[in-house]
């Protein structure tokens, strides 16, 4: 809707875990720098901690990237899964052979599956994403996962990756030998003012935008009181500032805009508000926004195309009721 008005190749703020857009601070470095060495080295257990939306999964996507063709992964993001349910998914992520039906067959199936690639030279990973979600039985479960092992390696390398509450939850008395095999800890923190203002223009520029500056400094900074530095926020009040834009016609997303969008956010409805088309722009017909009832009501068809509305934007903001003002 907006891509062409701001000139994007593709939508700069999108919540999927996409490495391409991973932007790269001083403690991302340094988490994946880990994670890649922990698995290269065969450290048996890795535990990637930090607050929800602040980059876990991206991270993940970035160093799966990073990875030879030696190397396998299961990549598990049910939490809510039962450990019967981790090794079945697991099984047949990695592409194990049904071996039987009970949890020992699976787990014999599993060993030798490991000790082949072990012979082969190649390695296998094990992610458990939201693993702060698992209860102490579970995880003492997928402790016990790291027996496999030969006198000199470790078969199978196992991320825990969840929220702070994995951490207090390594703590219990019950989960002592699991924090004792813990190799690596790592921990993603959020984003300082500086690295939100460099996250903007780092996804603005790789979805092919030419003007880094689209957000101005009051409206960078509004973005992150509202976010806490947590890039999931980011993403979320910035893709609707552009929408909010975009039906302004603004070339610069100001605070004004940031302000909209975060009151939209928290309460559903944006704020009361006139404006009218740019100069210059066919059909001059001056719109005025106004609180209403669910439903969209264009008074014409032909004032929805000189606005260039598209049904995706009457769809998101179909809070609106837009009246026509001669």
């Amino acid at each position: 809707m907006y891509l062409t008005f701001y000139g994007f190749k593709e939508k700069p703020f999108n919540p999927t875990p996409d490495p391409r857009f991973l932007y790269m601070t001083p403690g991302h470095r340094e988490a994946l720098a880990q994670l890649q060495y922990g698995v290269q080295e065969r450290k048996g257990f890795i535990v990637l901690t930090g607050n929800v939306g602040t980059g876990k999964t991206t991270l993940l996507h970035a160093l799966l990237q990073r990875l030879d063709g030696q190397t396998e992964v299961a990549f598990v993001f049910n939490s809510a899964l039962s450990f019967n349910g981790i090794l079945e998914y697991a099984l047949q992520d990695l592409g194990v052979p049904k071996t039987g039906e009970s949890r020992a067959q699976r787990l014999i199936g599993l060993n030798n599956f490991l000790i082949e690639r072990e012979r082969a030279g190649q390695n296998t990973i094990l992610i458990l994403d939201e693993a702060q979600n698992l209860d102490a039985a579970t995880l003492e479960q997928v402790r016990l996962l790291s027996n496999f092992e030969t006198p000199k390696n470790k078969l199978l390398q196992i991320l825990l990756v969840g929220q702070p509450e994995l951490q207090a939850k390594l703590q219990l008395p019950e989960l002592r030998q699991l924090k004792q095999r813990v190799g690596l800890r790592c921990r993603i923190s959020p984003l300082t003012l500086p690295e939100v203002r460099g996250y903007l223009r780092t996804r603005l520029r790789i979805a092919g935008s030419r003007d880094l500056g689209l957000f101005t400094d009051p409206a960078v900074d509004r973005i992150a009181e509202y976010s806490g530095g947590i890039p999931r926020l980011i993403n979320i009040v910035s893709d609707h500032c552009l929408l909010f834009g975009y039906a302004d016609q603004k070339r610069r997303i100001d605070r004004q805009i940031v302000n909209q969008a975060v009151g939209y956010l928290e309460e559903g409805i944006p704020s009361k508000r006139r404006f009218e088309k740019p100069r210059g722009a066919k059909a001059p017909t001056r719109l005025r926004w106004g609180l209403g009832t669910l439903g969209v009501a264009l008074a014409t068809a032909a004032a929805a195309l000189a606005m260039k509305f598209d049904t995706t934007v009457l769809g998101f903001v179909r809070s609106v009721r837009y009246l026509l003002v001669p």
